[in-house]
């Protein structure tokens, strides 16, 4: 069985929706700048690519992978629309992963785009009458008071911070690391290599290139965290909020996953080896501990250990779900995060998995090498983690 390498690994800067850069920039455009310019970056013959995998959430339903695959020059070349909610991103580039290890494609482009600031608003008649729910979001699971579908603040935020004994001081202190480190990284330049400029063009006909992630805040202190009302003050003891909450953003990633053969035979050095994924089902009271399993599943998969393990990134839907992995799992907090995630950067939901994979790998390489986790929740009581390794 051949190793699945990542040959490229590029992303947009992340906007902040309806209000930020990318607020009239669709799925669909920000899906084909990705793809283009991964399999730019890739050094391979466009020939060579055999499908377009992507993720997508909210996006109104059909093939946006082959809309892309179109729109970037790859007429040749099928398209795939994965959903599994938080994790699409993730879920396609294993199933990318998977196809090159099993030898039915060559070379597999994969990633994940979503704009809220675009995304269309659904309606459906109610069976049994002529009324109409607007809007209307097609569900996971059957809704309980303590699992509602429609409220992610409860589902994952709350039942996270209930379920581990959670703090709001431990999440603000975490969300408010997960700033600093967000903009530290920025300043370095640490995302300049893996992300791709994009064209916008304003209401008044004026352009600007839009590279640089705009969510993470400067001026978030202690103080300001503390100060923001509870989502939920009506439910006694509530404890979450915007400030430790992931944003609501607009953004997409994509790899080219290929054989090991191949990048070989082309003379190309991979960014990062596919090493082992898993994903999880559980209880959607707790979706937002799923990651914990979904690490225990691929790192048994892969034959390691945590201590094996040199970077995580556990996505912050909200921050209790990194801080409750961290703590369950006994992960050492300096080696989580350290750039940020969806509480600074931002979580474009299709995109995130993706993009996670995209930043791991390319600070792999920065590093010289090691081993990277990536794991997040989603929706409905699911969660999924990769491993990358990169020598």
């Amino acid at each position: 069985m051949v190793d699945a390498v990542l040959l490229s690994a590029c992303r947009t800067a992340i906007g902040t929706a309806r209000r930020g850069t990318l607020r009239d920039t669709g799925a669909f455009e920000l899906a084909t700048t990705v793809v283009r310019e991964a399999a730019r970056r890739s050094g391979l013959p466009p020939e060579t690519i055999d499908d377009v995998v992507l993720g997508e959430s909210l996006a109104g339903g059909g093939d946006i992978a082959r809309y892309a695959a179109l729109q970037a020059g790859l007429t040749h070349v099928p398209g795939l629309a994965h959903n599994r909610h938080c994790a699409s991103g993730l879920a396609s580039v294993a199933t990318a992963a998977a196809s090159v290890r099993a030898g039915m494609d060559r070379v597999v482009i994969a990633g994940g785009t979503h704009s809220s600031s675009t995304a269309p608003v659904a309606r459906r008649r109610i069976p049994g009458t002529d009324e109409w729910q607007d809007p209307w979001m097609s569900p996971t699971h059957v809704p309980t008071a303590d699992a509602p579908d429609d409220d992610m603040g409860v589902l994952v935020g709350w039942n996270t911070a209930r379920l581990a004994g959670l703090t709001r001081a431990e999440m603000d202190a975490w969300a408010l690391r997960s700033h600093e480190r967000a903009v530290r990284a920025i300043d370095e330049g640490r995302f300049s290599d893996e992300i791709v400029p994009v064209k916008v063009t304003g209401w008044d006909g004026a352009t600007s290139v839009f590279d640089s992630d705009e969510h993470p805040r400067r001026d978030t202190s202690a103080e300001r965290l503390a100060a923001l009302k509870v989502l939920h003050p009506e439910i006694e003891g509530f404890s979450i909020t915007a400030g430790n909450s992931s944003g609501v953003n607009d953004g997409a990633a994509a790899v080219v996953v290929a054989g090991a053969d191949m990048a070989a035979a082309h003379g190309l050095t991979p960014l990062a080896t596919v090493r082992a994924w898993a994903s999880v089902g559980v209880d959607p009271v707790e979706t937002g501990l799923a990651p914990i399993a979904a690490i225990r599943k691929a790192l048994d998969r892969a034959g390691l250990g945590v201590d094996d393990v040199d970077l995580f990134e556990v996505n912050e839907a909200f921050a209790a779900v990194a801080v409750a992995t961290t703590r369950e799992l006994g992960l050492d907090p300096a080696r989580v995060n350290p750039f940020g995630s969806g509480c600074s950067l931002g979580h474009p939901i299709a995109t995130t998995g993706t993009r996670m994979v995209v930043t791991l790998a390319h600070e792999l390489r920065r590093r010289g090498g090691g081993t990277a986790v990536a794991a997040m929740c989603a929706g409905g009581g699911m969660g999924s983690a990769m491993i990358l390794t990169c020598e």
